[in-house]
This record gives C-alpha cells, sequence and structure tokens, in this order.
C-alpha cells in the first residue's frame, strides 16, 4: 500500500445520491461512510512491497480494487469481481480527506505535464473509454450521446477520439449541450416534451442516417427508450446512466432488428490508456472542471452538484496547494 496526501478529489452523482438517499441499489450506507472516488494525490509514505512508487511521486487513482483473485480477475475483468473494495461504495470508505491509504498497484504515477485535476478526472474519463470500447466506436462511426452530465460529456471526448465521425447530444439543458459543442459534439438536440420516436427521428435526420452507436448516459426510461428507436438496426446501445431497477422498453423493436444492448459497470484496464491520452494531449478534459472548493467547503461544494450547477465540482484536499 501507499499513503497518500490527497489533492484534487472530484465529486460525482453517486457521492451526491449516497449523501441524500442512503443508498445506490443493493449498495446500502448502515454506517457513517467517507465519500469520493474521483481522486488523485502525492506519495508520502509507501509500504516494504512497493517498488514501482517513491515518496513525492504523483498519482491517479483507481478507485476499485480486487481482494481475490478470481475468475473475474482471471480473465481481465476484475471490475465485475463480487468482492472487489470500491471508494465511497458501502462498505468501503472513499478517499475524500487529507490523507488516504490505497493499494500501491492501483495508484498510477502522472506524467509531469498531466496536472491533478487531469488525474482526477481519469476516474470519469474511464467510464467513457470502457463504453466506447464496448460500443465498438471506431473510424467513421455516427454516435447518439444521451445526456450531457459529466458522463456524458466524456463520452463524446472518447467517441470523437476514437474515430467517430458525428456525435449527436441530447439534453434537456441548453448550458451543457454548450458544454457538449465545446469538447466536440457535432450536433445538439434540446429536448423538452417529445416522444422518444420523435426523438429518434430527430437524431436521424441531423445524421443523414441512424447511428449505428447509441451511448444512453442518463437512465431515463423515456431515453433508453428513444435509444432502441434511435439505433440502426444491427447496431448497438450501451447502457450506462443508472435509472429505476425496472423500466419498460420496446425489447421486440430491438430483437427483430438485431440492435445489441450492452451494459457497463464502471471500468476495467482503463487508467494506462487514458494517462497516455492525457500525456500526449489527445484528449482535454479541463473543459469539464468549472467550480473549485476547499475541503473545507465540502457541503457548499456537494449542495453546488446537488443544484445541477456547471459541469464538474472539483475539491481541494490540500490546504497549501489550490492549484489545478
Amino acid at each position: 500500500e501507499v499513503l497518500l496526501r490527497m489533492h484534487s478529489v472530484g465529486i460525482c452523482g453517486s457521492d451526491v445520491h449516497y449523501w441524500q438517499h442512503g443508498r445506490i441499489g443493493d449498495f446500502v450506507v448502515k454506517d457513517p461512510m467517507v465519500l469520493g472516488h474521483e481522486a488523485s494525490g502525492t506519495v508520502v509514505k509507501v509500504g516494504s512491497g512497493v517498488t514501482h512508487l517513491k515518496p513525492g511521486d504523483r498519482v491517479a487513482i483507481e478507485p476499485g480494487v480486487p481482494r481475490e483473485t478470481d475468475e473475474f480477475c482471471k480473465t481481465g475483468r476484475y471490475n465485475l469481481s463480487p468482492t472487489i473494495f470500491f471508494c465511497a461504495t458501502p462498505p468501503d470508505d472513499g478517499n475524500l480527506c487529507r490523507y488516504y491509504k490505497h493499494s500501491a498497484s492501483y495508484c498510477y504515477k502522472l506524467p509531469d505535464n498531466v496536472t491533478f485535476e487531469e488525474g482526477a478526472l481519469i476516474e470519469p474519463l474511464s467510464v467513457g473509454i470502457h463504453s466506447c470500447k464496448r460500443a465498438g466506436v471506431t473510424l467513421g462511426s455516427k454516435v447518439f450521446v444521451c445526456g450531457s452530465g459529466p458522463i456524458g460529456l466524456v463520452n463524446v471526448i472518447v467517441a470523437k477520439m476514437m474515430g467517430a465521425a458525428t456525435v449527436v447530444v441530447m439534453d434537456l439543458s441548453a448550458s451543457r449541450l454548450q458544454k457538449a459543442k465545446e469538447v466536440g459534439a457535432d450536433f445538439t438536440i434540446q429536448v423538452k416534451n417529445e416522444t422518444p420516436q420523435e426523438v429518434a427521428s430527430k437524431v436521424e435526420s441531423l445524421l443523414g442516417c441512424m447511428p449505428e452507436i447509441t451511448v444512453e448516459c442518463t437512465g431515463v426510461q423515456a431515453c433508453i427508450q428513444a435509444g432502441i428507436y434511435a439505433t440502426r438496426s444491427g447496431g448497438t446501445l450501451v447502457l450506462v446512466g443508472l435509472g429505476p431497477e425496472m423500466v419498460t422498453v420496446p425489447i421486440v423493436n430491438a430483437a427483430v432488428r438485431e440492435v445489441d444492448i450492452r451494459g457497463i459497470f464502471r471500468y476495467c484496464n482503463t487508467w494506462p490508456v487514458a494517462i497516455a491520452l492525457l500525456a500526449s494531449k489527445r484528449v482535454n478534459v479541463k473543459p469539464l472542471v468549472t467550480h473549485r472548493f476547499p475541503l473545507e467547503k465540502a457541503l457548499e461544494a456537494f449542495e453546488t452538484t446537488k443544484r445541477g450547477e456547471g459541469v464538474k465540482v472539483m475539491l481541494k484536499c490540500d490546504p497549501t496547494d489550490h492549484n489545478p
């Protein structure tokens, strides 16, 4: 393990959800729990078995650490291991604190030209990398992204990076759609009260065809329905957003058109990829950070996120260094 002096921690929708509701699905908060899982910091101490890190190294933290080498770890899909440790998922504490210890194997050294905040943003960026890989985004893909929150935006960034020719993004919020344009979206749709079928036909008319790939980042029933209707026959719909356990969807429509529906659970094997992309300046996640607060003002930061203001709210945990 390594002991870290924490620097930057982003607030995720799941953090806010645990704070407000005390549970997400089967994960229930029964005891006091430290939040935070989008994080970076500096190594201050290393365990006797650690060879690849030393005090002073700046690192990004992968929050999910397998507790055993089970069948999922052996096949490289360690994110599916049922006993995995995960920061800020009950009963495991997160890293929104001054000092934090973590498995050294899941701390990744940051190159000098990658900031702490970029390091913290590798966690949401990883969701985009994992979902776009599961979706099969490739050269010339036409992609429809439902939702323009932080996860929708990282999917836009990664889809364009992986060669998508055109990306269309849908959201309720004009300001969030403006941010989607900033990070590379080709078209945006501001929805009001359209039916899922109407949304699908808007997507088709903007792209000039139906998209092969839809990435659904809201978890809202109507958006999942729109995703099915919008996706080209033989295409793929990836469900990233989590909503209610039971949703009504036009499954027969998907079945008879051979639309593949895939889920994702977090990510795996994405930190080295993300660091390489950030170091080479092939992706730019800096525009995602819209607010910064010192750790002492965590409540204010959480309330800002809860109100849906800005995009990514970043907490600064090192009282001596509030730089990005």
